[in-house]
């Protein structure tokens, strides 16, 4: 079955909590499937890469979600086609709604981040937000290491990277750091201020040649 391409014409309702539920279990029972919260990431990091999600086939980018690669000859165990049709329009219309939220009011976006929990104490947690993103940026890896390259916005984007990257490859005082929820809650607010600059950037009018 042909994977579904993106199309800005598509309905922008935000999906209800029970419809993000419902996502989220049926992801759950999908092996090596993204959760909601990797998925908002993954979604937020192709609306803001340089080519525009509508001009991208829908076979490039959303088997990742289900955990299959592209092309794969044995895609993901729905239990019917009407099952991996309603996870697929449920996927488009959350993609379509951060996008018209951006355009909107991007001031009042909220991205699906986790709360953790440990020791009786609650924190907002962004890492598997940013496992997602960084999904998201590996399709376009040129363009989005030289974001993270640039001496103004790479900074911005640095908790993102943090929270999403390679664990294993973190030494012990950033290991330290992020074992410390305050210190996560805080890099979970800086990965907000990261994408809305991008969403700025993304929407500011080309400067005259």
């Amino acid at each position: 079955m042909q994977t579904p391409q993106y199309d800005p014409s598509l309905d922008d309702r935000p999906l209800s909590d029970i419809e993000l539920d419902d996502l989220d279990q049926l992801l759950q029972s999908l092996p090596g499937a993204m959760n909601v919260e990797m998925l908002d990431g993954y979604l937020c990091a192709l609306l803001l890469d340089p080519l525009p999600l509508a001009q991208r086939p829908g076979d490039d980018w959303l088997p990742a979600v289900w955990g299959d690669e592209p092309g794969a000859e044995d895609p993901a165990p729905f239990a019917s086609g009407r099952q991996r049709k309603r996870a697929t329009v449920l996927v488009l219309r959350h993609v379509h709604a951060i996008a018209c939220q951006w355009q909107r009011d991007p001031g009042r976006w909220e991205p699906l981040f986790s709360i953790a929990e440990a020791g009786g104490q609650e924190w907002v947690d962004a890492e598997d937000w940013c496992i997602g993103f960084l999904e998201g940026a590996a399709l376009n890896p040129t363009a989005w290491d030289r974001r993270f390259d640039e001496p103004l916005l790479g900074p911005v984007l640095a908790p993102i990277a943090l929270l999403g990257g390679d664990e294993e490859a973190l030494d012990a005082e950033t290991d330290q750091r992020l074992a410390d929820p305050e210190e996560r809650a805080a890099l979970a607010r800086g990965v907000v201020e990261g994408v809305l600059l991008l969403v700025q950037q993304r929407s500011a009018p080309a400067e005259p040649a």
